[in-house]
């Protein structure tokens, strides 16, 4: 109930996010209204339908998307006729029949007439305003988002999604009940009603054309002034389980039980593994996917334990994880373990049902349990690896081994599995609009839709564009045509770049630093003249600066159509 509350409060701190400005119009044109009858119905319409339709966008995959587009158009017809005749009410008899059936009734609606139908005609206009809000995705709403994609349908994902609507329309309840007063003011003060029922109509047909033009995810997003970022985060941090003090080797506390391992849709290298058949055994669980490059990063750690303590008790399991669709592909799955020489067993756990067991909410993260069964140590992220080694030497000499291996192993990571290097100041950068962040085009995003991008001259640390024809999508970019290009300014030793292609046909492209070909500091998947083959989807090594780390514009060149880029990340 704390995670609903906390929604709801998202919600309320939308009435001061610029991406509530174009739907502001239909829910003010209905000020005049009894609330009870006009106003309530409106916002109930609104809020239902948007959980319904995030929900769906969040899950569903790109058939959801696709049959929300056409619920979007669909909308934009509705309350562009709302807005004609609220603008003009003697065009309604020139529509076409169907619509002077629908104009008629939302006009005797704003007009106050027809109180009997209001009700109904209202809940219609929610319902259509609920298809084109888009607000901002703060870090509240981001955070639901991003546990809908992990957790997939489910009755709490709903219920955080309607609780942050509800807090958004109890916001407009209240500023569409003084708005209605000052309009029933206005009316006996003044007597413009008329004039203002056409500036109504006006500001609802400026709101239909403002988001058929993208503003409402594009512009209105990058301008914001009003930003609740910083509240979202401080009730975010206020609740959020923060990440349990790591026990020393010294006081290996019980932490909990192992859970079940049940729900891996299979298992690899292994017949399927429970509580029961590890029952006195030391066992490292590791959550991993395999485009982390924090995950690679760690991975010859724990692989080399696997190794090393084998035979005196020790069993490795990776909980294969995905971040990105292409990952819950088994056979991606099973090329790269064969590519990165992994053979202690793999449970693919694609519908999350091993990360909600253990609440995991982290890439890597490392769970060492005992020879009873218990969680005695944890470790997030990468790093830490003498004293998680310490930690099972130390189990396994609770559990009565003999002779266990002292000393610390040394992993030689090669290419992206290198660990990072210092004075990194870029980070991870997603390029799909979902959680894509310093876009710099001068376009806005036309989600899901193809669209001409350009570069800029100059660049910001950490922002990118995007050049020539590219459709947006929720997780990705992808590339239309050849001769498309990614443009980033970064700061790091290291720029990897998880890459695709369309039908899994091989894409060449052309890596550029600083406008020169890398030479020496080419990464592991290029060649010195930046020349490179997209033959899988996975994490790409494309730099590896030779020199001091400093700014460099880092650019790749598509040389073929069918190009997919999913996130950058740097060390």
């Amino acid at each position: 109930m704390l995670l609903v509350a906390i929604a709801y409060l998202g919600g309320v701190l939308t009435i001061v996010s610029p991406c509530i400005l174009p739907v502001l119009p239909f829910v003010f044109a209905r000020s005049d209204q009894p609330f009870a009858r006009s106003g309530l119905p409106l916002l109930i319409g609104m809020a239902a339908t948007f959980s319904l339709v995030a929900t769906l966008a969040a899950v569903g995959g790109g058939w959801a998307v696709q049959a929300n587009q056409y619920g979007r158009i669909a909308a934009m017809v509705v309350l562009a006729v709302f807005g004609l005749v609220l603008l003009l009410p003697s065009l309604a008899d020139r529509l076409t029949q169907p619509l002077v059936a629908l104009g008629g009734r939302l006009s005797n609606s704003a007009s106050g007439d027809g109180s009997g139908r209001t009700f109904t005609q209202s809940l219609l206009l929610g319902v259509a305003t609920g298809l084109l809000w888009a607000p901002c995705a703060g870090p509240i709403l981001g955070l639901v988002l991003t546990g809908a994609a992990l957790q997939g349908a489910n009755v709490q994902t709903s219920l955080l999604l309607l609780a942050y609507a509800l807090g958004a329309a109890t916001s407009l309840a209240l500023a569409l009940v003084i708005g209605g007063r000052v309009f029933a003011a206005m009316k006996r003060g003044l007597g413009a009603g008329e004039w203002i029922r056409r500036a109504l109509g006006a500001a609802v047909l400026c709101g239909v054309a403002a988001i058929a033009l993208g503003l409402d995810i594009g512009f209105l997003t990058r301008v914001s002034t009003a930003s609740t970022v910083a509240i979202e985060q401080k009730l975010i941090n206020a609740v959020r389980p923060q990440p349990a003090k790591e026990a020393s080797t010294g006081d290996l506390a019980v932490e909990g039980e192992l859970p079940p391992l049940t729900g891996a849709v299979e298992w690899l290298n292994s017949p399927e593994l429970t509580r029961e058949s590890l029952r006195g055994k030391v066992v490292l669980v590791d959550f991993w996917t395999y485009s982390c490059i924090n995950c690679l990063r760690a991975l010859p750690y724990v692989k080399a334990w696997a190794e090393k303590y084998r035979d005196k008790g020790l069993v490795v399991i990776g909980v294969h994880a995905p971040e990105f669709a292409f990952e819950k592909n088994i056979d991606n799955v099973k090329r790269a373990m064969k590519d990165m020489q992994i053979s202690y067993p793999v449970a693919i756990d694609n519908s999350f049902a091993i990360w909600r067991a253990f609440s995991n909410e982290y890439w890597p993260a490392h769970y060492f349990i005992d020879a009873q069964g218990r969680i005695r140590h944890h470790h997030f992220g990468e790093g830490e690896y003498e004293n998680s080694e310490r930690v099972i030497q130390k189990l396994l000499a609770e559990a009565g081994t003999r002779d266990v291996p002292s000393g610390f192993v040394t992993a030689d990571g090669r290419g992206a599995q290198a660990a990072p290097g210092n004075d990194v100041e870029s980070h991870e950068t997603y390029l799909g609009y979902n959680r894509g962040q310093n876009f710099a085009s001068p376009e806005d995003v036309a989600n899901d839709r193809a669209q001409d991008y350009s570069s800029i001259p100059e660049l910001g640390l950490n922002d990118w564009t995007l050049s020539g024809n590219w459709t947006i999508e929720n997780e990705r970019s992808v590339a239309n045509a050849a001769q498309t290009r990614i443009t980033y300014k970064f700061k790091a030793r290291d720029v990897h770049l998880v890459l695709g292609s369309a039908d899994s046909k091989p894409v060449r492209f052309r890596v550029t630093i600083d406008g020169k070909p890398p030479g020496n500091d080419r990464g592991g998947d290029i060649d010195a003249e930046g020349n490179g083959t997209i033959t899988s989807e996975r994490l790409y090594q494309l730099i590896r600066n030779s020199g001091p780390v400093a700014e460099h514009q880092f650019e790749i060149e598509f040389l073929d159509p069918g190009a997919q880029a999913f996130a950058f990340t740097f060390g």
